[in-house]
């Protein structure tokens, strides 16, 4: 169930802090909104998730410009349902500066932040496998485990495997021009990561359906 399923009548007794699908939710209308301030972008057509929330929770616009009430709405859920810090959005927002400079760039930066998100969490559940099933209590131990993968993903060039060579390769074409820290890729694959571990296995789903 997504947030604003939630938000408006349609509780989640089980996952009352949001899950992955929210926070993914938020993390594109974060971006949306990022880059119709910095672009200038009036259309919220071009930016479904940022129409979606903008319309559904009446976020006003701020200064006759769209993206900075957004923005801010939308920083502060993150900040107060996960815990995201602000090095998360200053990354974010200077990304999107170095990249969407002019209304033909925006949709050539939300494929690529797309396909970097997808390589990469496809990559790390291949690289960690059974390390990602560690109890959600060892949490210092996950984002260690986490954090030293994403570092071999970036400086590490020995892989055999054909397909894992291929990902790794993409993900630091993807991420050049992204330019995206390790310490910020790390603390989002973690963050997914954690919220992963405490969605419904699809065999508990079934046998509650029963």
């Amino acid at each position: 169930m997504g947030f604003l399923s939630r938000l408006f009548g349609k509780k989640d007794e089980d996952n009352k802090a949001g899950g992955m699908e929210d926070y993914m939710q938020l993390v594109r209308v974060y971006f949306q909104a990022s880059i119709a301030a910095n672009v200038g972008i009036t259309n919220l057509a071009m930016l479904p998730d940022l129409r979606v929330f903008k319309s559904t929770l009446h976020v006003q616009t701020v200064n006759n410009k769209l993206g900075l009430g957004e923005k801010n709405a939308c920083r502060k859920m993150l900040k107060d349902i996960y815990g995201t810090d602000d090095n998360f959005f200053k990354e974010v927002d200077q990304s999107i500066r170095k990249n969407c400079r002019k209304m033909q760039d925006v949709q050539t930066y939300l494929v690529q932040f797309q396909g970097f998100t997808q390589d990469l969490m496809m990559l790390m559940g291949n690289l960690m496998k059974f390390k990602l099933r560690l109890p959600s209590m060892f949490k210092s131990a996950l984002y260690k485990m986490t954090e030293k993968t994403i570092g071999e993903i970036f400086s590490k060039n020995d892989y055999t495997d054909p397909a894992v060579l291929k990902a790794v390769v993409a993900i630091r074409q993807y991420n050049h021009r992204l330019g995206f820290s390790q310490k910020w890729i790390s603390d989002f694959v973690y963050q997914v990561v954690m919220l992963a571990k405490k969605e419904p296995k699809a065999a508990d789903e079934d046998a509650a359906k029963k």
